[in-house]
């Protein structure tokens, strides 16, 4: 795996120490969820933390973190950040109607991400999670092309037609020269409430063998329960809680931590509400 990129820009988000993209090779698998739950158990561990929503087409952010109201605006006239569950976090979805479409080619797309870094205030950052939309568009290339970024996560599902799409993926980042942080396997299993067992409902392996066909590592397998989609319906992701997968994204943090060379014995572990 190539070392993660610790330089900073000078010009965009200065302040900002680390840079994580959450990407995934096709929709479907996730990735909000994880980037959500991602960012607030990095805040969890003492971090400041921001979550950058640059799914233009489909921001989710709002939703999942419990907050939709329009942002104030800073005596710099930046953007001031909405803050939830510890997280600092942009989203073009409480910017406009929530009913409203976007029907914005590529290029405005890149625009768009680019004013979400250079117009928002967002203050000193420990980390700034940034929630990509799914493919290898316009949106990877601005951010990439943009900032320097510490890495990418990617985050698939354990079937083969997932599987398939973060092959793409992976080789996208890798021909811009975005470190590879690892793979994070959603829906990997269902854990019976009753007996304890686990049941792969979409196959077994599938993030390993991908992990291990690009010597990357599996930071972690999110199990496939009601109560993830329940706490993102609800603006109460399960990471606030403690429990099997709020276990599961505080130990990807973790690893995280350590692999940018952070202390993940930094600061205690904070309940955030």
């Amino acid at each position: 795996m190539q070392a993660p990129n610790q330089q900073q820009s000078p010009q965009l988000l200065p302040g900002v120490k680390h840079i994580i993209a959450v990407s995934s090779g096709k929709g479907g698998v996730g990735k909000t969820t994880v980037s959500v739950n991602l960012a607030i158990s990095l805040a969890k561990t003492g971090a400041s933390v921001g979550l950058l929503d640059a799914d233009i087409y489909g921001p989710n952010v709002p939703l999942m973190m419990g907050l939709n109201q329009q942002p104030d605006v800073h005596d710099d006239e930046k953007i001031i950040p909405l803050e939830a569950h510890g997280v600092r976090f942009m989203s073009l979805g409480v910017i406009t109607d929530a009913n409203t479409p976007i029907i914005w080619r590529g290029p405005i797309v890149g625009k768009v991400i680019q004013q979400f870094m250079m117009d928002v205030h967002w203050g000193e950052l420990d980390y700034l999670v940034v929630d990509l939309p799914p493919g290898t568009g316009d949106a990877q290339l601005t951010l990439s092309q943009t900032v320097p970024l510490s890495g990418a996560v990617i985050v698939t599902t354990p079937q083969n037609v997932a599987l398939e799409d973060v092959h793409r993926g992976i080789e996208m980042f890798r021909k811009v020269n975005v470190p590879l942080l690892g793979i994070v396997e959603n829906m990997s299993y269902f854990l019976c409430p009753c007996c304890g067992d686990k049941t792969p409902l979409f196959g077994d392996g599938g993030g390993t063998r991908v992990a291990d066909a690009f010597s990357l590592p599996l930071l972690g397998q999110i199990p496939i329960q009601p109560e993830i989609r329940i706490g993102g319906d609800e603006g109460q992701p399960i990471s606030l809680g403690d429990n099997e997968p709020a276990r599961s994204f505080a130990d990807i943090a973790k690893k995280l931590k350590e692999m940018l060379g952070e202390s993940a014995q930094a600061a205690p572990t904070i309940t955030i509400s």
